[in-house]
């Protein structure tokens, strides 16, 4: 086991044991396997710059690398798709910890292998992988601890390299094992540019949970970065309140070009909670919920919740209207209530007829109140006529409630 820091700079032997080059750099292919392969070194022979391939290699050590031929290939290094150099790339820069769900800084680079190969195993953050860098080492010690994290457990590389695009494709697989809660966190600990190559890098449904989890201005700006297809797909599948709160965010003519690029039925629920202002209840609520009519029995509900394509989070309350065609409401049922129901019975008769709501021009903090005073997940909004426009959830009550609670 060797660290990158204890070969760069070191030479490269010839095959009668002459210094011919010396390392500048470590090539590894990255994003296919857990454990990045080395397929070659960057030499420098005088000024030039060029790569000798893993191949062409009889021994790696920290005293350096001894060559099979005596003949070189001088052609001046280009990087090819895929590959990463370990002292431009890795070294200092930002990476994602799935493990640890963390973000930490790369000290140093360890690398394991043997004469047929060699590979990356992990990434040094700890202090004395920094201290080996800038010490020889009879200085540094070799006992002192360090914190090495396994490369398989590296989810996201934030490198400065443009023309490192390979390393998304590994993303997506261990990025979706966290919760979107823990990516946005994540995410916004590292720059705009990298928060958006890990929203490009995840699945619609995934990326739009991880936005959701995210201020709204980090939500823009990663929006306005984006593609203006994948930016409206992603609007689509984040909740309508949400998708309103982030185009407001954006700038007029931005705002309009997504939301024009949106589905029609998409649009529909998000101008309608445009036309609400921000800090009532109509601003605050989404139009997701489930409601069903009155006369559905439970067996049928069941079946209508097991068929729908897009059930919405708030499911524990099931909104009981007149009709099919109707939005008068006139009941809630909890789905404990559902399921503990005799099959045959209709949702008339478990409804509670009983209800807190709100008005559309209520202010938001009015309606969170309520929701926190009465322990409840979600409240209705109604119009005069007793309409459900919407519903405020526990969630956005308490983004209102919580920070007042800390002042």
């Amino acid at each position: 086991m060797i660290y990158l820091s204890q070969i760069l700079g070191k030479p490269i032997f010839g095959k009668a044991g002459e210094e011919v080059a010396s390392i500048r750099d470590i090539v590894v292919m990255y994003g296919k396997e857990d454990y990045a392969p080395v397929i070659g070194l960057v030499a420098r022979y005088r000024r030039r710059l060029f790569f000798t391939s893993r191949a062409n290699l009889k021994e790696i050590s920290s005293k350096g690398a001894r060559l099979i031929s005596d003949v070189l290939d001088l052609t001046p290094f280009a990087r090819r798709e895929g590959e990463i150099l370990l002292a431009k790339d890795v070294l200092d820069k930002q990476l994602i910890d799935i493990d640890g769900k963390r973000v930490v800084r790369v000290n140093d680079v360890q690398i394991i292998g043997r004469a047929a190969e060699w590979r990356v195993s992990g990434a040094d953050i700890s202090f004395q992988g920094f201290v080996r860098r800038l010490l020889p080492a009879g200085f540094y010690g070799s006992k002192r601890p360090v914190e090495v994290i396994d490369w398989a457990d590296v989810g996201y590389l934030a490198t400065d390299s443009k023309t490192v695009t390979v390393q998304l494709k590994s993303s997506k697989d261990k990025l979706s094992r966290l919760h979107p809660v823990e990516i946005a966190q994540l995410a916004e600990e590292l720059s705009p540019l990298h928060r958006t190559d890990i929203v490009n890098s995840l699945d619609d449904e995934i990326a739009a949970d991880m936005l959701e989890e995210m201020s709204t201005e980090n939500q823009a700006r990663v929006l306005e970065d984006l593609d203006e297809e994948r930016a409206a797909d992603l609007l689509e599948e984040m909740s309508p309140d949400d998708a309103v709160d982030v185009l407001e965010e954006l700038d007029d003519e931005k705002a309009q070009e997504l939301f024009e690029l949106m589905e029609d039925h998409e649009k529909v629920d998000v101008a309608e909670l445009m036309s609400y202002e921000k800090d009532t209840a109509g601003g605050l609520m989404t139009t997701e919920m489930v409601r069903l009519p009155k006369d559905l029995r439970v067996s049928e509900v069941l079946a209508e919740l097991r068929v729908t394509a897009e059930t919405p989070t708030m499911m524990y309350y099931i909104f009981v209207v007149e009709s099919p065609d109707s939005r008068q409401l006139c009941g809630i049922a909890t789905m404990r209530s559902i399921l503990l129901a005799d099959q045959s019975a209709t949702l008339s008769e478990i409804m509670r007829e009983e209800f807190r709501s709100a008005k559309p021009d209520d202010p938001a903090e009015e309606a969170a109140l309520r929701i926190a005073e009465y322990n409840l997940l979600a409240l209705p909004v109604v119009d005069d006529h007793g309409s459900i426009l919407g519903i405020v959830t526990v969630d956005d009550a308490m983004e209102i409630l919580l920070p007042k609670r800390f002042d």
